[in-house]
């Protein structure tokens, strides 16, 4: 609180005067940012429980990638602010219309966020950086020695994958593997 009272040219007891302590500071930056996330209810529920979580995690990611030290304050607490727990209500409603049980729903929004969480602390790190240098990381694997890792140097020209496209391949893996469990919990 100290050093950021300093970066602000104000005092620690300015600060305290409204934040209890810097958990609450904390949760209210992080609902800011929630607040950034531009969901549409309607929009959500007509297009299907799987496209509605591509585009919730989607626009959540996008909010972090605005704000990239944000996300490692996530790991201190769960999001439990306004806006946050707005963002949690529209996906969970996309769940639990689409036939999820109580517990499944809770786990995939779990697995989602987590999923979201992951790659927007990698834009915030030195990860994120990797998109200035991926000229440099491709050509390194295409020098490697054949010998030594034959399956590498085979997708060295698919190397490296790029954060964003990345992210958007896992996310269909999570989806398309919360479908069959859906399907199982149905059955």
């Amino acid at each position: 609180m100290r050093l950021l009272a300093q970066r602000l040219n104000s005092g620690t007891a300015t600060l305290y005067r409204h934040f209890a302590n810097r958990a609450a500071l904390v949760g209210q930056v992080v609902d800011q940012v929630f607040g950034e996330v531009e969901l549409d209810s309607d929009a959500l529920a007509a297009m299907g429980w799987q496209q509605a979580c591509r585009t919730v995690a989607q626009q959540m990611f996008d909010a972090l990638g605005r704000h990239r030290n944000v996300a490692s304050l996530l790991i201190e607490q769960v999001p439990v602010g306004a806006n946050a727990m707005w963002v949690r209500e529209q996906c969970l409603t996309v769940l639990l219309a689409g036939g999820f049980p109580p517990e499944l729903a809770a786990r995939s929004y779990a697995a989602l966020a987590g999923h979201v969480l992951g790659f927007a602390m990698q834009l915030g790190g030195q990860a994120g950086a990797r998109g200035d240098a991926s000229g440099e990381i491709a050509a390194a694997f295409h020098t490697i020695d054949p010998e030594r890792y034959p399956a590498t140097l085979a997708v060295a020209d698919s190397l490296p994958v790029p954060l964003p496209v990345e992210f958007s391949f896992g996310l269909d893996l999570l989806i398309n593997g919360l479908s069959l469990l859906r399907e199982s919990a149905a059955g």
